[in-house]
């Protein structure tokens, strides 16, 4: 069904064009070089979907979204067309270190994991680390999940040999839509496996969409009420502890 090995790597793509390079050759510098790039484009307004079409490696493939979609309906768009045993996520901002692909899997073979997830730095939108790291535990179950939103989409990597690829679909129109598909995963009981090495930088800028911090306690209350259907008193309790993690994360 799935050809084994290979790895996946989903890119959504909304206006990227001042980073899209520096993420791609990240993936083109990769020591592990069994894999396939699907950029997704939703509906970019400037030179994203040019700098796409510029790259003539056979392994990378493009698609575009007829509507703005969002980050999932994107990703969606690009998992219909993935042929890999391996789903691997990177956000259009961010970039792998060359040994990030070849490490993960080594991992995840080794211990038969069904998903992993790394450590992973901070940086400015120059891509200057700072220093800051975002330590990947050893494990997370659904019940970590809930509490602190560790594993950044950027450093994921799910097997479909152990994964149904039904669940890795991600929910749209849900703020936190990478924090709902590893909840509706890990409920059927499936836990993820953490590296604590650094091998993604997180890249911060202003206008990313993930950096409003506002509107991400807001979304992490409307995933916790409307997507897991929680009390008042639940929803809230979970929205004060995992913004608190996300607090002590970044000191």
């Amino acid at each position: 069904m799935y050809i084994e090995g290979k790895v996946s790597i989903i890119v959504p793509v909304y206006n990227a064009e001042n980073f899209l390079n520096r993420t791609v050759d990240s993936i083109l510098a990769q020591t592990y070089e069994n894999w396939e790039l699907l950029l997704a484009d939703d509906c970019s307004t400037d030179q994203s979907r040019d700098i796409m079409s510029s790259y003539t490696d056979e392994r990378i493939h493009c698609f575009y979204c007829e509507k703005n979609s969002g980050p999932a309906g994107a990703r969606n768009l690009a998992l219909h067309h993935a042929t890999g045993q391996y789903i691997a996520f990177l956000d259009a901002d961010d970039f792998w270190l060359p040994q990030k692909l070849e490490k993960q899997i080594s991992f995840m073979k080794k211990g038969n994991y069904p998903f992993s997830f790394t450590s992973y730095e901070f940086a400015d939108a120059n891509a200057v680390r700072s220093g800051t790291v975002a330590h990947a535990p050893e494990r997370v179950g659904y019940e970590e999940i809930l509490k602190s939103s560790t594993i950044a989409p950027s450093t994921a990597v799910l097997d479909r040999n152990q994964v149904d690829t039904a669940l890795i679909y991600m929910p749209e129109k849900v703020r936190l839509e990478d924090a709902a598909t590893w909840m509706q995963i890990m409920k059927t009981g499936i836990t993820a496996y953490g590296l604590d090495e650094i091998l993604t930088i997180y890249c911060r800028h202003k206008g990313a969409y993930s950096g409003n911090k506002l509107d991400a306690v807001w979304g992490k209350w409307k995933l916790y009420r409307n997507v897991e259907k929680f009390s008042f008193f639940k929803a809230a309790y979970y929205v004060c502890v995992n913004t608190w993690a996300a607090v002590v994360r970044r000191l």
